[in-house]
């Protein structure tokens, strides 16, 4: 992944029309809220970057007039006007304020079986109380506002469990490979490629790990896919790149080359150019790898 780089922005793409197979993401859940409330989304607010999603999107970009590429990027957002910003995480959230953050944490309370009333982007007296319940199950502050403590406390753990934390890495890259449906053998390829299995391997461009992540791939997987940090660790460091991959799976529609490819060079390079010599020989190898490794 040394030659990864990721703009700040959520991707709308269709891809298998079996929704249980998507990455659900809370920030997604931001957007379907924005479209809705434009009346560009019927469906359910679910983080599920489908075929609706990305139907809204398109035909959002074609009434403002922006670039039509079902991509949510900061245009985008800005053209949702309050809904569409700012993202979940960047500022301290309570009552009477309005924005895409506040879709994300009322999906989020819904998530934990807290309902706010309604995911709409309003921090209304319902979302308030709903947060209160939250803190007060989780023996925090009560007080209604959304800071680190309650962020955390909205997303839980959902890292390996402890008897897969200190196992070895082909045990991880296998562990994470299930949890995301993603092929063993090909994750296994990408992690023996990229750093031999090795967990101190520092590339020259700064990538690190098993999985050879660049900090600006691990916070978009953080904030974009997750919604929540993930340990500087072993594990999470497969993790992370495991997740990224299988959404550039979802945006690729699946085709394995063109996804390997972005996962190397870039999603938007790789639409945009097309493979660069290296991604090329990345691609090739790792399919030389498949089932070998």
């Amino acid at each position: 992944m040394s030659l990864a780089t990721l703009a700040a922005a959520v991707t709308v793409l269709a891809a298998s029309p079996t929704a249980s197979a998507y990455l659900v993401s809370p920030q997604i859940a931001g957007l379907q809220a924005a479209l809705r409330a434009r009346g560009l989304y019927a469906g359910e607010v679910d983080g599920v970057s489908g075929p609706l999603t990305k139907r809204g999107v398109l035909a959002f970009q074609r009434r403002r007039g922006l670039l039509v590429d079902g991509i949510a990027g900061p245009q985008t957002r800005g053209a949702l006007g309050r809904l569409g910003r700012p993202q979940y995480g960047a500022r301290m959230i309570r009552r009477g304020m309005v924005g895409w953050d506040v879709s994300v944490l009322q999906f989020l309370l819904a998530r934990n079986g807290v309902s706010p009333g309604g995911i709409d982007g309003d921090f209304g007296p319902v979302t308030d109380s709903a947060v209160r319940r939250l803190q007060s199950r989780r023996g925090l502050l009560a007080d209604g506002i959304v800071g680190p403590a309650t962020r955390s406390a909205l997303v839980g753990g959902g890292g390996a469990p402890r008897s897969v934390g200190g196992a070895s890495v082909p045990a991880l890259l296998d562990y994470w490979a299930d949890r995301y449906g993603v092929e063993r053998s090909l994750i296994r390829a990408i992690a023996y490629h990229e750093s031999g299995y090795q967990p101190g391997v520092v590339s020259p461009a700064g990538a690190r790990g098993v999985m050879q992540v660049m900090p600006g791939t691990w916070r978009y997987v953080e904030t974009f896919l997750l919604g929540r940090r993930v340990p500087r660790t072993v594990s999470g460091n497969i993790h992370v790149g495991v997740a990224f991959f299988h959404q550039l799976l979802h945006e690729f529609d699946f085709d394995v080359r063109r996804a390997l490819g972005a996962y190397q060079q870039g999603a938007v390079a790789v639409r945009r150019h097309g493979f660069f010599p290296v991604t090329r020989h990345f691609v090739r190898s790792v399919l030389a790898l498949r089932g070998r490794v």
